[in-house]
């Protein structure tokens, strides 16, 4: 699991977010914790659109889950 989002958080912050997504994907898919890995990255505002939205959210639809409520374009 690749987490995406601005910057600002801090360390202890996203490692309670993989803590939870880690917990969220054991009890949802079955998964054992040694299966599981999330990493957290950073991406400035002004990269978001080019490097994220596009690639990851337009550009795969059928894989996308959970769209945002937002859209920069």
């Amino acid at each position: 699991m690749i987490v995406k989002m601005y910057p600002g958080r801090s360390a202890e912050q996203k490692q309670a977010l993989a803590d939870e997504i880690t917990k969220a994907i054991m009890a949802v898919a079955g998964s054992s914790e040694a299966s599981v890995s999330v990493s957290i990255e950073d991406v400035a505002p002004e990269a978001w659109v080019e490097t994220v939205y596009k690639p990851e959210i337009v550009q795969k639809p059928g894989i996308l889950f959970k769209k945002p409520g937002y859209n920069p374009l």
